[in-house]
């Protein structure tokens, strides 16, 4: 079909919905705690958050001023007045039978965030608006062998506040969609209003289509890693049903992580679906006076152009050690020892180290990682032997038992750089027991002397420089000749 042949050529459109918790202390329209994640269900409750009769509404006025705060540094727009509406829906974990949240007259509109798109360019995503709103409550799904499947219900999320960010659908791939988030997510964190390592601080519901077809929406998807996922799948899955001729179905799908798909749940919902209509017990806003008493803390783009200027490193560190707040102020406790040597082993090494043993960077001593900084800068260690040292010292870490300076691990295991003299005599030892890698460098292969740099290496433990190595067993060989 003349139609199928360029699918793979179709354009992906994809918008993002984005709901995160705001850092309060108390809920968005009364006075219980949000500081609710380790304890029982149903104890951070009242009658206004169970929604029960007669139960009035107070606005909680921290919440506002985050919201302005997160709608001032992605430049958005703050009109005169907004308000609260209701949404209609009916759910169980919904005890209202309504979510009070901002229909049509939302707290900041028409904003902007710039993100690396997959060429490694920088291009725009348009921000549509930003609304506040009540989270609804916690359904936990039980299954048991001796009964039926059941669900209960967990009123103690009901009522915290979010802010719901709505993006145009102006991002081109899931790579992308991910990259967004990332940046968002510490945006947030650098504003202090947002905290990215709470269960529940962030779900996305994720619009994608292709280029004249019908979008599809991806719901309540709680990781960056779920969102790209699930759009790679969806956009797999679109793009082999286009192929075939069959119509992309206007729907809400589930992402089931476990299995990396998408699954139908319901026809999508229009707007008139809601029955919206303003909340008779909220007054409208008018805060716009308030954005100008805003003070903004230096965020990750203009952090990261400090770090290129004062530090004198590259884009790339500074791209990724300004991605996360904790790392920046890592990077910057311990920068002045050596700049570009600290960006270079904490963006390159200790990052990749600490994600492979799930880690965070707060669980690493600073004066620790500086003394193994020195160490290198001094030359006392090599590249190799420093990241045995920082993998030990971090296995020990993530063990729970005594950490270790890197300088007294070297010492204990004795792993020093060595003298040239002793090196001398290892490489004499290595030519003598390799006549096979000996003959081949002889012949012209290049890969003969690789083979007996590995092999000192090897027997000095990687206390030798292998730039070094490589000059000294050419130069042996060369002799005997």
């Amino acid at each position: 079909m003349a139609e199928t042949k360029d699918v793979k050529d179709l354009k992906v459109r994809i918008g993002l919905e984005i709901h995160c918790q705001l850092n309060t202390k108390t809920k968005l329209f009364c006075s219980c705690s949000t500081d609710y994640r380790d304890d029982e269900p149903n104890t951070h409750v009242c009658p206004i958050c169970l929604g029960l009769p007669g139960a009035m509404p107070k606005l909680n006025k921290q919440a506002v001023i985050y919201a302005l705060k997160v709608a001032k540094a992605l430049n958005l727009e703050i009109p005169e007045y907004s308000e609260f509406s209701r949404k209609n829906y009916f759910y169980p974990d919904l005890p209202k039978g309504y979510q009070i949240s901002q229909y049509d007259k939302p707290i900041a509109v028409e904003g902007k965030m710039t993100v690396d798109d997959d060429a490694g360019h920088e291009k725009v995503v348009r921000i549509r608006r930003i609304h506040l709103e009540e989270d609804p409550g916690r359904l936990v799904h039980k299954i048991s062998r001796d009964r039926a499947g059941y669900s209960l219900v967990d009123y103690n999320r009901s009522c915290i506040p979010l802010i719901e960010i709505v993006t145009e659908p102006d991002i081109s791939s899931p790579k992308e969609a991910r990259r967004f988030l990332n940046k968002l997510r510490a945006t947030l964190e650098y504003l202090n209003v947002f905290d990215g390592e709470k269960e529940g601080s962030i779900r996305v519901d994720a619009n994608i289509s292709l280029e004249g077809h019908n979008r599809v929406e991806c719901k309540n998807i709680s990781s960056y890693k779920g969102v790209e996922r699930a759009l790679t799948f969806e956009t797999t899955r679109q793009r082999s049903l286009i192929r075939r001729g069959q119509e992309i179905v206007q729907e809400t799908r589930h992402f089931q992580e476990g299995r990396g798909i998408t699954t139908g749940s319901r026809s999508k919902e229009d707007e008139n679906d809601y029955r919206y209509f303003p909340e008779p017990d909220l007054p409208p806003l008018r805060v716009k006076p308030w954005v100008e008493k805003i003070d903004l803390p230096e965020l990750p783009d203009a952090r990261r152009e400090r770090f290129i200027e004062q530090y004198n490193i590259s884009t790339n560190h500074a791209k990724t050690l300004t991605g996360d707040i904790k790392v920046a102020e890592f990077y910057e406790d311990i920068a002045k020892c050596e700049p570009a040597l600290c960006a270079t082993w904490i963006a390159d090494t200790l990052l990749g180290e600490l994600y492979y043993r799930n880690m965070k960077i707060d669980s690493v001593p600073k004066d620790n990682f500086k003394d193994l900084i020195i160490l290198l800068k001094d030359k006392e260690i090599t590249d190799r032997v420093a990241v045995d040292a920082l993998r030990i010292m971090l296995d020990r870490i993530k063990n729970g038992e005594e950490c270790e300076m890197p300088s007294d691990i070297v010492s204990r295991l004795g792993l020093s750089k060595g003298s040239d003299d002793e090196f001398s005599e290892i490489i004499k030892v290595v030519v003598e027991v390799n006549p096979q890698a000996v003959a081949d460098y002889k012949n012209g292969k290049g890969n003969a002397l690789n083979f007996l740099v590995g092999q000192v290496m090897k027997e000095t433990k990687g206390r030798a420089d292998p730039k070094n190595l490589n000059k000294m067993i050419s130069a042996y060989l060369s002799k005997m000749e």
